[in-house]
């Protein structure tokens, strides 16, 4: 049911090509969409951005243009589409993974819309969702952590590394982290992560320094969001039979290797995406509410870095990829 009170425009940004930050257009009258068939139109008030948009900002990840970026926001439902709305109705607070965030309102699919507990101050839901999602995901499905396992974290202090300390920690796993400077490294231990090391100052020694807190064992587990730059080094520091999970490209994307290379060790490989671990609603809802229950219940640490006005979104990007970021970036409409 659409609501009659409704703008006919809304502000919001705007790709029409492939690039740097300056393809990011500020656009004050763009149409604001109509919930389809299982949609809900949600007035968002809190946007979650995430590495993955410069992605798509870039090309890497290719998609039809004119687009508009982000996956994740939090707001209210102002209006609804026809169909099975999994019991959402307007007025309900709501956070929702999808597309086309960086506006003032969103038509996304009800599937992945979660109504907000109560206990969640405003904007915490959508800092947690997609990057808490990601973490816990990868911890329940790319690999099964056991107590007492070390694991290995490569930039422990961004968005998804804080998440994975903490989860890591309240599973009871030992979790080694690593960054490139001291006040990440602090703040990747104040998370959770038992050991830290400066990939920077120790590139050198990397490898013999994670055996040797392992006992010269490994790691049972790398989780790995750099790419290129540690794969090297995660094929070397994972155990016999340990698994290296790739999980993103911020130093760049792996180059092509020869695959009887995990026959050294038995290694596994996966590079997985979020959204095939929660693509079903019963998928989506069991892992969001266990990721609300964590946040609620274990107090976890729920960072954010700065709440930017959506009209600096070039600010923004330039500042989560030229790694000034710890925690979550969020904007304001």
């Amino acid at each position: 049911m659409a609501s009659t009170s409704l703008p006919k425009t809304m502000k919001g940004v705007l790709i029409e090509k492939t690039g740097g930050v300056e393809v990011l257009l500020w656009k004050e009258d763009l149409p604001v969409p109509q919930p389809k068939e299982g949609e809900v139109l949600v007035k968002n008030e809190f946007i979650g951005i995430n590495y993955i948009d410069t992605y798509f900002r870039t090309g890497l990840y290719p998609a039809p243009k004119p687009e508009i970026l982000g996956r994740e926001a939090e707001g209210t439902i102002v209006s609804t589409g026809s169909g099975n709305l999994y019991g959402l109705k307007e007025g309900d607070r709501v956070v929702w993974l999808g597309t086309s965030a960086y506006a003032e309102y969103s038509a996304v699919p009800a599937v992945k819309s979660h109504k907000i507990p109560q206990e969640l101050e405003p904007g915490v839901a959508a800092a947690a969702l997609l990057q808490g999602l990601t973490a816990l995901t990868l911890i329940r499905e790319a690999y099964l952590v056991k107590k007492g396992e070390w694991v290995l974290v490569h930039a422990a202090a961004g968005g998804v590394g804080l998440w994975l300390c903490q989860l890591l920690k309240a599973v009871g796993a030992r979790t080694i982290g690593t960054s490139s400077n001291a006040e990440k490294l602090q703040l990747a231990k104040d998370n959770g992560a038992e050991v830290v090391i400066n990939y920077k100052d120790e590139a050198e020694g990397f490898a013999a320094r994670v055996k040797e807190i392992t006992g010269g064992e490994g790691v049972s587990v790398v989780f790995d969001s750099t790419g290129k730059a540690q794969f090297e080094n995660d094929l070397e520091v994972v155990k016999r039979c340990g698994t290296v999970v790739s999980f993103g490209n911020s130093s760049g994307a792996v180059p092509p290797f020869p695959i009887a290379r995990l026959s050294a060790k038995n290694i596994k490989l996966l590079r997985p995406t979020l959204f095939n671990y929660i693509y079903t609603r019963e998928e989506f809802e069991k892992y969001s509410a266990e990721l609300f229950d964590f946040i609620i219940k274990a107090k976890l640490n729920v960072k954010i870095h700065e709440i930017y006005p959506l009209k600096d979104i070039a600010k923004a990007h330039t500042d989560i990829e030229g790694r000034r970021t710890t925690g979550k970036l969020l904007l304001k409409p």
